[in-house]
């Protein structure tokens, strides 16, 4: 099994980052959910003119995705780890991979920047902002792209390791 690992470190520790995250954030809401309403609370009556009566509620929404997305992504990229880990890939590629899809791990990243960043610029801005892009797309793009690698050699045997069947 640890010669299975050796491949997929790093992207086993992005995404085991990501999921303590994910559940950093979940422990952290139980604790001391007020602590994340008086964040938005203050942000928005600092910058009034970039808020309506939603704002409070889609802010705190964004952190909740953010929680809800890093669990997720990371409990699937668990499994297409052991999936890169067990393959039929060359042993280059399968790093690449599973560093790809380890990277998936930014895109709740993306959420949790609209939270800091929207009582101060509003929805719109953080949304558009160039970290949240950037984390947007180093997140779905590493994701999609390790995922096309994996599947890739599953089902059209691209990729395969030499001596393989």
């Amino acid at each position: 099994m640890k010669d299975h690992l050796v491949c997929i470190k790093l992207g086993l520790a992005l995404v085991l980052l990501g999921l303590l995250f994910g559940v950093g954030l979940g422990i952290t809401f139980g604790a001391n959910e007020a602590m994340f309403e008086q964040y938005i609370a203050q942000g928005i009556a600092a910058h009034p003119e970039l808020h309506d009566a939603k704002s409070p509620d889609k802010i705190w929404r964004y952190a909740q995705r953010a929680h809800f997305h890093a669990n997720g992504i990371a409990a699937f990229s668990l499994g297409l780890l052991l999936l890169v880990a067990f393959s039929t890939l060359k042993d280059t590629l399968k790093k690449v991979s599973a560093t790809l899809i380890g990277l998936g791990s930014a895109y709740p990243l993306a959420w949790f920047t609209m939270y800091l960043l929207a009582p101060s610029i509003g929805r719109d801005a953080a949304h558009g902002h160039l970290i949240t892009e950037l984390f947007t797309f180093v997140g779905v793009g590493g994701l999609v792209v390790g995922l096309a690698i994996l599947l890739a050699n599953l089902f059209l045997g691209l990729g395969k390791a030499s001596g393989s069947k």
